[in-house]
């Protein structure tokens, strides 16, 4: 008879249990989400950026050869360049360069003599012994964050900065 009397449904230890499951789940995948959704042209160009100015030194002292980062601020365009292009060469490499995304504006580089360039392009060089030129690229988002790239001479690294940051700071 007790058999017989058993409802059907679920007992609310099981419903916490799925309930809280359900929770840690969104707890750590929604950050993650959020991060690729919503940033992520900023993230498109922060890797290019971090990773050609890496690639640009160890290229300019396997191949000997003085590379160039050209930075277009008039037509939001990155490329990258030799010292031994033909100016065909160049060309192409312009029109096939990284073009960033409209929501996203280079403002200027900044070079440590207080010289910032904020038209026109701007030229970072990396040379065949392994150093660079020291430079800062700024950048604003559509939602109006800046950030900044602070390319050092001597580090293969690419230090990012969530704001606007020069070089007296």
């Amino acid at each position: 008879m007790l058999k017989s009397m058993r409802k059907n449904g679920f007992t609310l230890i099981e419903l916490i249990v799925v309930v809280s499951l359900i929770s840690l789940i969104l707890f750590f995948t929604l950050p993650r989400f959020h991060g690729d959704f919503f940033s992520d042209n900023t993230k498109k160009v922060s890797r290019w950026i971090m990773l050609k100015a890496r690639t640009l030194k160890e290229k300019a002292v396997r191949e000997k050869k003085i590379y160039i980062l050209h930075v277009s601020l008039d037509a939001n365009r990155l490329w990258t360049s030799h010292e031994a292009m033909s100016p065909d060469e160049l060309q192409i490499a312009e029109e096939k360069g990284y073009e960033v995304s409209d929501d996203i504006d280079i403002l200027d580089v900044e070079y440590p003599d207080d010289e910032k360039i904020s038209t026109g392009q701007a030229h970072i060089n990396f040379y065949e012994k392994g150093y660079s030129d020291q430079a800062i690229i700024h950048m604003k988002n559509s939602d109006d964050e800046h950030f900044s790239f602070l390319i050092e001479p001597f580090l293969s690294q690419v230090r990012m900065y969530n704001t606007y940051v020069d070089f007296e700071d």
